[in-house]
């Protein structure tokens, strides 16, 4: 038995370096001035993808990213890590979308792709915390869902059976495929790049990146290797309605943005000893800090 599988991932920009010019004037968050990286729930989806096509020989695993032309990217570290390809849709009619135009153009996507069994992404990015886009995917295809997987137990007979972990524990659920899976940070970490790969795929680039490249060597390299080029669509490829993607398509609006900064009011020294512990103990409980 072999699967199909599409891998949801997302470049991000890094919220630990998050500064004044982060956001733009329309509530949209200003990419150019963050550095960009692989979402880390999407890694720990992909190391779930990875394991799946290692146990199911023949299995293949495809990279599903929206963004702008450097989250091709996305592609590449895929590629590095053992992907047998990927999907870059970029168009400036993406820019500005929320969940739904995202959700939407995704969907659009995956019904170009058309073969798959199972569709795996993480269960939130960190630059919206949302973990909407997933679900939403899943409900525009039509596709049952599971969600918070920490571990793909096993595929059989049609069937994926999946532990979940939530707030109280761990469940596991069964579901026939094809299926929308959103995979917790809890998961495997992703495996690291193979030096292998990354040699043989480091010049992998979509169309948009080639075009800056007038090197003769470098035209003949992706004419002579066409595991090289990297598959770009447009919202015109996909078939998308304009009205549903991009900011037309975003029915969420940024009312306003505040930069809060914490700071300490007062301090206390405590020596440690069991009275002064319980004394603060007490004090954090009537001010409602804890319990």
């Amino acid at each position: 038995m072999s699967l199909k599988i599409i891998v949801l991932a997302k470049q991000v920009p890094d919220t630990r370096n998050v500064g004044k010019d982060a956001m733009k004037a329309d509530g949209t968050v200003n990419r150019a001035a963050l550095p960009a990286i692989f979402n880390p729930e999407d890694l720990n989806a992909l190391e779930q993808a990875l394991q799946l096509k290692e146990q199911y020989p023949g299995s293949t695993v495809s990279l599903l990213t929206m963004g702008p032309p450097r989250a091709a990217d996305i592609i590449r570290e895929g590629l590095f890590r053992g992907t047998d390809g990927g999907v870059l849709l970029t168009d400036r009619a993406f820019a500005g979308a929320d969940t739904l135009a995202t959700s939407y153009a995704l969907a659009c996507a995956v019904k170009k792709m058309k073969d798959y069994d199972i569709i795996i992404g993480g269960r939130q990015a960190i630059d919206g915390d949302t973990a909407q886009v997933g679900p939403q995917v899943a409900e525009k295809l039509g596709l049952p869902q599971i969600t918070y997987a920490e571990k793909i137990l096993k595929v059989q007979d049609g069937k994926i059976q999946v532990k979940r972990r939530l707030e109280r524990g761990v469940e596991v659920v069964e579901a026939k495929y094809p299926v929308v899976i959103t995979v917790n940070g809890s998961a495997d970490d992703c495996r690291p790049r193979n030096a292998k790969l990354i040699q043989r795929y480091k010049y992998a680039k979509t169309i948009s990146e080639r075009q800056n490249q007038d090197n003769d060597y470098f035209s003949n390299l992706y004419e002579n290797r066409p595991y090289l080029n990297l598959t770009e669509w447009s919202v015109s490829d996909v078939d998308a309605d304009l009205d549903q993607v991009g900011l037309a398509g975003s029915p969420t609006k940024v009312k306003q943005i505040e930069n809060v900064v914490f700071q300490a009011k007062e301090s206390k020294k405590l020596s440690g000893n069991d009275t002064e512990i319980d004394e603060l103990m007490k004090e954090l409980i009537v001010n409602h800090t804890i319990g």
